[in-house]
């Protein structure tokens, strides 16, 4: 199986924009960042399925003078059972809602990172939900490994144009935060 799709994702600009508007996210004047979870769910991986291990998420970047999309990972790069939220918790997946996100560093290097508390669900059986700050980041993905534990990550030879498309809008809109929605491809019905 491929890490990578074929192709960036083709969403319009309209498209986006007016699920944004459906959503009730304000996005005029703003920097705003639109995730898709399973994008690609049907042409990579298990038909049907949003795998875990590849980059079949979308990113949009949206602000008054820029619209960009970019292949996205949002989900973890395996699986571990747990349970409570010490030592033996499960393996952390970003909750889908609208999350607060800032200029930050992971691992030493420039990357985004909360800017609130998140949600996230943890494998479990049954799964459950926690909230907190966990460093749920933006951050650079391998060239052979989505490499998250939780994290939201780029395909590294994506990782610089997008770091520095965000860093340039909310330098150049005096923007300390940003929205990073965070949604389902079932939810968006661009299709429909």
């Amino acid at each position: 199986m491929s890490l990578l799709p074929k192709s960036k994702p083709a969403r319009s600009q309209k498209d986006v924009l007016a699920f944004l508007k459906k959503k009730g996210i304000n996005h005029e004047g703003r920097l705003v960042l639109l995730a898709v979870r399973g994008y690609y769910r049907d042409s990579m991986g298990v038909k049907g399925k949003n795998d875990r291990r590849v980059y079949d998420d979308s990113v949009f970047v949206i602000s008054p003078n820029v619209f960009a999309s970019f292949n996205f990972n949002v989900d973890p790069n395996g699986y571990r059972s747990g349970s409570g939220t010490g030592s033996k918790k499960g393996m952390a997946n970003l909750k889908e809602g609208v999350w607060k996100y800032q200029k930050g560093l992971h691992k030493g290097y420039q990357a985004f990172t909360q800017a609130g508390e998140v949600i996230v669900v943890r494998d479990g059986n049954p799964s459950y939900e926690d909230k907190g700050w966990f460093g749920i980041n933006i951050h650079k993905g391998g060239a052979t490994s989505t490499s998250s534990l939780g994290c939201q990550t780029l395909p590294y030879e994506q990782w610089d144009a997008f770091k520095n498309l965000v860093y340039g809008e909310l330098s150049r809109l005096a923007q300390k935060t940003f929205e990073y929605v965070l949604v389902d491809e079932a939810e968006t019905k661009w299709n429909a």
